[in-house]
């Protein structure tokens, strides 16, 4: 499902116009990616919880020079979904 997808079923499920539900979609993801470039989670009861997770550094290799590189401590986007959010996954995925 892409944004466009979501923008049309959020409206039409509830009748405020394309643009105004685009607006608010494309707010809640500057909101959130804010929020973790700035180490904050957003946790959305029910849902998950978006949170920035702390890789630490690690040696790993360029295989075509056959070299050994060091890939520095560095954050990444996380996503882990509420226990509620598993379960209807669990039972409704067929």
């Amino acid at each position: 499902m892409t944004k466009a997808e979501i923008v049309s079923k959020i409206s039409e499920k509830t009748g405020i116009e394309k643009t105004t539900t685009i607006a608010v979609v494309e707010s809640l993801m500057a909101e959130i990616k804010d929020s973790i470039k700035n180490e904050e989670s957003v946790f959305l009861r029910g849902f998950g919880t978006f949170l920035a997770k702390e890789r630490k550094e690690k040696t790993g290799r360029n295989i075509s020079k056959n070299t050994t590189i060091i890939i520095p401590a560095h954050h990444i986007p996380f996503f882990k979904p509420s226990k509620v959010f598993k379960n209807e996954v669990k039972n409704n995925i067929k």
